[in-house]
């Protein structure tokens, strides 16, 4: 080809088509250690199209397309690979980690070099209340009464004398309902529901001394009425919570002349707030005075309080000093807004007064026939009568006879019964020991005993006390018909008995009768004079003949003696 090209001047372009190679077979060596390559053939250029001819096969096999390899050239380009190419990977990943690690190092220093040279900005000095922060200090007690209510903790007192209380206050209806504890809560220990003037409690001497949030739904039994000593320190706590709301701002605090000030600022979960230094409201009667007597003031702290705002005028804490009392704090939960339920003796649940439909007319109007036609039943009677008195009875009824006959327990006076017999004629009473009266605990009452002992029994007058208005109204309820406007105050449950709750009655003496769908009086009610509600729960049943009550004999007058002799007398 070179020849050619010397002689005619041009250059032969090879021939495009492919070249057919001889098919070769290529022997493989399968034993267990291969032989030793010791003549390393280089890999062809792809630009070298050299297709020289061995007969013997091994050159042009070393020489051609790299797609055909012979066994030990094969073996020699995956070794090459297998020693090359995961070299520089393993280098990189080592260098990514040393560069990883180098800036983790430098970040740590940074940090503590930057903690170590940190300082907290100053905090802002205290001072007088713009107009927005006077505003919303003057309708914190109008914002509580919007709101409802919501949940609170209280500690009040140090050491041995202090007390922690966790519920919820009503601000719409003047109620509390808390768990008391604490080393200083002495007789008050347990739960404890307040309702305008009334305080009732059901202690628990053997609770933890850490309260926890009451039942949402009360537990039935073992309310009684409380009357908290002299001096005590729940007293003021409790009525600093009720006085925490108002229907009108107060704006005497934010005035410029009074000590209200800015603090500083904080933050909970629900926001920012603002701290408020600002002295108590004054002037507001006491939720505990009782009524008919001048209520007392709210005491006044020994020093400002301080309020926890947020920006909708919401009081999420406020800490301040009770005379006698020591330092107080009170937490609101502003989330925590659950419907609460008064016990029993506050009346129950709150319903909707209205107006008797012409079905609930109809049964209250049959009332006495139907009492009349079940002949009596069984009686449980649960009486707050006063903050010394409270009751406990059990015995019979018979509307037939028109006549009633228990025993009646004090809760302070656990050793001794009281057995009341009602019939036409009236009242009359007799005091004995518990045994001698049938028995049972103050709390539960055995029946009174068969027949009624023999013994000294006093008259009553009619109406004399609750106990005598509320045992004559249930036997009355046979006897004559309904008496004075009506209204359904809400639907409840007794006895596993839907009822109507429906009031009458003159305002010193409301009554309440519970009426089933079937037209039974389930249970009535009584508003005592200390303000609390007296239940006399009836079940139909068979009731053993009572005999009338005894009476008292009345003396014959005795025959003046005279001084005129008779005659014949020496």
């Amino acid at each position: 080809m070179v020849a050619l090209e010397a002689q005619t001047g041009r250059r032969e372009r090879p021939c495009s088509s492919p070249r057919h190679l001889p098919v070769r077979f290529t022997a493989v060596d399968t034993s267990p250690t291969p032989a030793p390559d010791t003549a390393r053939t280089a890999t062809p250029r792809p630009d070298d199209t050299s297709t020289g001819d061995d007969p013997g096969g091994s050159g042009g096999s070393a020489r051609g397309s790299g797609r055909h390899r012979t066994g030990p050239a094969s073996a020699d380009a995956a070794d090459t690979t297998d020693t090359t190419g995961p070299v520089p990977a393993g280098r990189r990943r080592r260098t990514v980690l040393m560069l990883l690690g180098l800036t983790a190092v430098t970040s740590a220093t940074a940090l503590v070099l930057g903690l170590l040279s940190w300082a907290p900005d100053p905090p802002e000095p205290a001072r007088p209340l713009t107009v927005t922060e006077g505003e919303r200090l003057a309708a914190v007690r109008v914002t509580n009464l919007r709101d409802l209510r919501a949940g609170v903790r209280v500690t009040a007192g140090t050491g041995a004398a202090r007390i922690e209380l966790v519920g919820w206050v009503d601000w719409s209806r003047s109620l509390l309902y808390l768990d008391v504890g604490g080393p200083g809560a002495g007789a008050e220990r347990g739960l404890l529901q307040k309702s305008g003037t009334v305080l009732v409690i059901r202690p628990d001497p053997a609770a933890v001394p850490t309260p926890a949030a009451p039942p949402l739904v009360p537990p039935a039994g073992r309310w009684r009425l409380h009357r908290l000593a002299p001096g005590a320190h729940l007293a003021p706590v409790l009525d600093l919570l009720l006085d925490l709301a108002a229907d009108r701002p107060d704006t005497t605090r934010t005035a410029p002349s009074s000590e209200a000030r800015w603090i500083a600022r904080d933050t909970v979960p629900a926001g920012p707030l603002d701290v408020i230094q600002a002295p108590l409201a004054t002037g507001a009667p006491a939720a505990s005075a009782a009524p008919g007597t001048p209520g007392a003031a709210t005491p006044v702290p020994d020093e400002p309080a301080r309020y926890w705002l947020d920006q909708d005028a919401r009081l999420h804490k406020l800490v301040t000093q009770l005379p006698g009392v020591g330092p107080v704090t009170m937490i609101f939960n502003r989330a925590d807004r659950p419907t609460l339920r008064p016990v029993d003796a506050l009346g129950g649940r709150p319903g909707l007064p209205r107006a008797l439909t012409d079905a609930e007319q109809r049964r209250l109007d049959r009332l006495p026939t139907r009492l009349r036609a079940q002949g009596g039943a069984t009686v449980t009677l649960t009486a707050p009568m006063g903050t010394d008195t409270n009751l406990r009875g059990t015995g019979w009824l018979s509307w037939t006879a028109r006549t009633a006959y228990l025993a009646v327990a004090d809760l302070g006076v656990p050793d001794r019964r009281t057995l009341l017999r009602r019939d036409a004629a009236g009242l009359a009473r007799t005091d004995l020991p518990a045994a001698a009266a049938g028995g049972g605990t103050a709390e539960a009452p055995a029946r009174p005993p068969l027949p009624p002992p023999a013994g000294t029994w006093r008259a009553s007058r009619p109406g004399g006390d609750d106990l005598g208005v509320l045992v004559d109204a249930a036997v009355a309820a046979g006897s004559v018909g309904h008496r004075g406007a009506a209204v359904r105050v809400r639907e409840d449950v007794v006895a596993a008995r839907t009822v109507d709750v429906i009031e009458s009655g003159p305002a010193d003496a409301r009554l309440r009768y519970w009426i089933d769908r079937d037209g039974s009086l389930r249970r009535l009610e009584l508003r005592t004079d200390a303000g609390a509600w007296a239940q006399l729960d009836l079940q139909p049943a068979v009731v053993p003949r009572l005999a009338a009550n005894p009476r008292p004999a009345t003396p014959r007058p005795s025959a003046p003696r005279s001084s005129v002799p008779r005659p014949g007398a020496r």
